[in-house]
C-alpha cells in the first residue's frame, strides 16, 4: 500500500500505536449485527481492527487519497465509503432501523463542532466514541465548579452522559500531535433527564452566560433573567456561571424562555 502523508489542511495526525488502538477497539466492543459509523478512517489504523469484529462499516472521508487506498485494500460489500465533509454530512440515512455507533479519532480542528452536529442528529444515535484532545476532553466531561465546566460541558451534558474513557500520549500518532489526547464516550439520553422547552433559549442563556463567567450569575444573565427568578427556583444569584449545574440551567431557561 502507498505511503500517505498526514496534512495539515486537514488536521490529520495518524494513530499508529497498537496498544491504543486494540484499547479503543476493546473500548468500542462492536457486536454483529449493530450499524458502525467511523469518521475520518485515515490510514484505516480503526478501520480495519473494527472490520474483524463487523461485517459491514461505513467511513466518512474527506481526502480522496485516503478514500483510494481504503478502497484497494477493503472490497465495497464490506466497507461503504461516504466522500464527505463530517461537518456537513447527513447521517440519518445511515440508520434505518437500527441506531448508529459511531467511532473516530477526530480532527482537533473541527472536534467541537463535529459533536454539536452529530447531537443536532442524536434521535439516531446510539453512541460516540472519540479520540479528542484532552483539553475537549475535559470540558465535555467537567463538573459544576471545576475550571474546565463550560458552555460546552453543560450543552453537551445536556443532550448525553459524557464519560472520560482513557488517556492517549501524542506518541501514539504520526506525526505526533502538540497536545494530550483522550478518549471519551458520549451517549444520548433517550430521554433527557431535564427537559428544556425551547433548547435554542437554553443555548442562548448558557452562552450568554460564559461570556462573563467571572460575574456573579445575576449579573452575567441580567437582560435575561429577572432577579426573583432566582429566588423562586431556589438557585443562587451570587454564584459564578460555573457553579451551576446543567438542571439549573434548564429550570433558569424553562421560567424565562
Amino acid at each position: 500500500m502507498t505511503e500517505h502523508r498526514a496534512r495539515k489542511r486537514f488536521g490529520q495526525h495518524f494513530l499508529h500505536d497498537p496498544g491504543i488502538i486494540d484499547r479503543l477497539v476493546r473500548t468500542v466492543a462492536p457486536i454483529a449485527g449493530q450499524k458502525l459509523v467511523e469518521i475520518g478512517p485515515g490510514r484505516g489504523a480503526l478501520t480495519y481492527p473494527l472490520l474483524e469484529q463487523v461485517a459491514h462499516l461505513d467511513v466518512v472521508e474527506l481526502d480522496r487519497d485516503l478514500i483510494h487506498l481504503l478502497r484497494e485494500a477493503v472490497p465495497e460489500e464490506r466497507l461503504t465509503i461516504h466522500q464527505a465533509d463530517a461537518l456537513r454530512f447527513d447521517f440519518r440515512p445511515l440508520a434505518g432501523a437500527l441506531k448508529l455507533r459511531v467511532v473516530g479519532n477526530l480532527p482537533y480542528n473541527i472536534s467541537t463542532p463535529l459533536i454539536f452536529h452529530l447531537l443536532e442528529q442524536a434521535e439516531i444515535i446510539s453512541d460516540m466514541t472519540f479520540m479528542l484532545q484532552k483539553e475537549v476532553v475535559d470540558r465535555l466531561t467537567a463538573a459544576p465548579g471545576t475550571s474546565d465546566y463550560g458552555r460546552l460541558s453543560v450543552m453537551v451534558q445536556y443532550h448525553c452522559q459524557a464519560d472520560y474513557l482513557f488517556f492517549v500520549p501524542p506518541g501514539a500518532f504520526q506525526p505526533p500531535p502538540k497536545v494530550d489526547s483522550a478518549v471519551v464516550r458520549l451517549t444520548p439520553h433517550t430521554t433527557a433527564p431535564w427537559p428544556a422547552r425551547d433548547p435554542v433559549h437554553l443555548g442562548k442563556l448558557v452562552n450568554q452566560a460564559f461570556t462573563q463567567r467571572r460575574k456573579a450569575v445575576r449579573n452575567a444573565l441580567k437582560t435575561l433573567v429577572e432577579p426573583d427568578t432566582f429566588d423562586a427556583l431556589g438557585i443562587d444569584p451570587g454564584l459564578r456561571p460555573d457553579h451551576l449545574s446543567v438542571a439549573d440551567y434548564v429550570a433558569l431557561a424553562n421560567a424565562t424562555g
